[in-house]
């Protein structure tokens, strides 16, 4: 049985296949995707945000009111890349 396919951003890039679900294509995904994806509460991402201005080393950017969390990065973090 041949395993899920990864998409690759950047072509150096592994996204694994559960983000991707999630990502569905997306370059950013909402602050409540990005807790999901590391297990955590929504309000925890928020807040380790306010204090930080990042969270496990990623930082969001800002459309309206929304933080929206680069997908690239997340993959990075995923696959084993420094979190702070």
């Amino acid at each position: 049985m041949q395993s899920a396919p990864q998409l690759h951003i950047a072509a150096s890039i592994a996204i694994p296949p559960a983000l991707a679900a999630i990502a569905q294509g997306r370059d950013h995904i909402k602050t409540s995707e990005f807790a999901h994806t590391f297990s955590r509460a929504t309000q925890t991402i928020l807040k380790n945000h306010c204090l930080n201005g990042e969270c496990f080393g990623i930082r969001p950017i800002k459309q309206g009111k929304f933080l929206l969390w680069p997908v690239a990065d997340i993959a990075k973090a995923l696959n084993g890349g420094a979190h702070g």
